[in-house]
């Protein structure tokens, strides 16, 4: 990342500005890859660039994207980490993988100058979180590989305030250490959140009256659905922020006080939206990621696989960072076609979240014949399951012209998540 002023001063910078440090970034970078980076300098060179000099605005487009499936192959064929490192192995002193929930776990290494870049994009998501040294956050997770938690974690030393971990903490164990410490910011995902806040109407806590004021959530969608961010925010009495990030690229976004979109970190990453299926540039489309800082473990045009759609207008923050509205709309192999419908799990979620009565939910797709036909269980007191399962059905075909088979099922019989939900099973592929 650019030192804490650079940063801040190009969250506001003219269009041209910024580009001419992205590209100023990008040729160190090529430098450094042709010279020791094996993966890249292939595929560098095999495009025809020797050099940073052969790096332009016009010819950027012309490189090849990197995607998740190459580098898992490479790491597949040179165990345990693969060729994309610059450096020599020595110089890496951290390792974390992905949650390996759309294929194999990646392993992804850092030297000390990457992770200082990792970590700078989770203090512009406390920034824009209006976090200062005051703040006392409590991250609720365990602490495993997956590299989210740490650089979070790492991140507040930057500003100053109090990292708590909740470390192998179980719910109610969580919930007493936010209100013992005095906690003033809740760190974890969105489903979690929830969970959290389920968990402490059990045990008699007034989470609204609790000293917690921001939430911060990622690993999911779910914080940028209005109606799952209202009732995070109804359970917890605090202002609930959403960010999105990668092991592999790193923390790529963040909200300001308007929330109305996720910024793009545009000081740290060259961003570009593409059709999926004609790779032409698009306002909505795939995202397309290049990490400025990561010199040690790069990516270049690596594709997301996440569903965006950039926001039109300037955000009255005065950030000239592009936004997405929604954030993140989903991934493109999660989407379902449901009888000819394009529909993701997110736009579900939302639906249901804006269902009083409804706890957690779970969808099944199956193929009956040649029809499609989808389930949706929610968990609803019997009293007034009927109704809840009838307002949930008429959402999702107003919303989304969906029609379910929705069912009630006893409260607390549905699984729960700490990390990223597993709601929805697609029983069509195993027929």
């Amino acid at each position: 990342m650019p030192t804490s002023d650079e940063s801040i001063n190009l969250e506001y910078a003219e269009r041209s500005i910024l580009t001419a440090s992205q590209f100023e970034r990008i040729g160190g970078m090529v430098d450094a890859l042709l010279d020791s980076n094996p993966f890249y300098r292939k595929k560098l060179s095999d495009s025809g660039i020797g050099s940073s000099k052969d790096v332009t605005t016009e010819s950027w487009t012309q490189l090849p994207y990197t995607t998740k499936s190459e580098l898992s192959d490479d790491q597949i064929a040179h165990p345990p980490f693969g060729t994309n490192l610059t450096y020599s192995i020595e110089q890496y002193h951290r390792v974390h993988q992905t949650s390996g929930t759309t294929g194999q776990a990646l392993r992804w290494l850092d030297d000390e100058t990457g992770w200082a870049w990792f970590t700078g994009g989770w203090v512009s998501v406390y920034r824009g979180a209006g976090l200062t040294e005051a703040d006392r956050v409590f991250f609720a997770f365990g602490f495993g590989p997956f590299i989210g938690f740490w650089s979070a974690f790492d991140a507040c030393r930057e500003i100053g305030a109090m990292a708590i971990p909740g470390g192998t903490m179980d719910s109610a164990q969580r919930l007493r250490a936010i209100l013992d410490n005095e906690a003033t910011v809740l760190c974890c995902t969105p489903t979690y959140a929830l969970r959290l806040a389920e968990v402490a109407e059990s045990e008699g806590i007034d989470l609204a009256a609790s000293s917690v004021r921001v939430t911060i959530h990622g690993g999911e969608p779910g914080a940028g659905l209005p109606a799952t961010r209202a009732r995070i925010e109804s359970a917890w009495g605090a202002t609930c922020y959403d960010h999105a990030g990668a092991t592999e690229v790193g923390p790529w976004s963040f909200e300001c006080d308007r929330r109305e979109g996720l910024h793009l970190n545009e000081g740290a990453f060259l961003f570009e939206v593409v059709d999926p299926d004609t790779d032409a540039p698009a306002e909505e489309g795939e995202l397309v990621i290049t990490n400025l800082g990561r010199v040690g473990s790069p990516v270049i045009r690596y594709r997301t696989g996440d569903r965006v759609c950039l926001h039109p207008g300037t955000c009255a923050c005065g950030r000239t960072f592009r936004r997405l509205d929604g954030g993140v709309i989903g991934r493109l192999d999660d989407v379902l076609i449901v009888r000819g419908v394009n529909v993701y799990p997110s736009a579900i979620e939302n639906a249901i979240r804006a269902c009083d009565g409804v706890g957690e939910f779970a969808v099944d797709v199956f193929r009956r014949g040649t029809m499609d036909d989808i389930e949706i269980r929610v968990e609803a007191e019997a009293s007034n399951a009927g109704s809840v399962c009838e307002e949930v059905g008429r959402r999702l075909r107003d919303a989304l012209a969906l029609r379910a088979d929705v069912r009630a099922v006893s409260p607390g019989s549905l699984p729960r998540y700490e990390l990223k939900a597993r709601r929805v099973n697609d029983h069509r592929g195993s027929v």
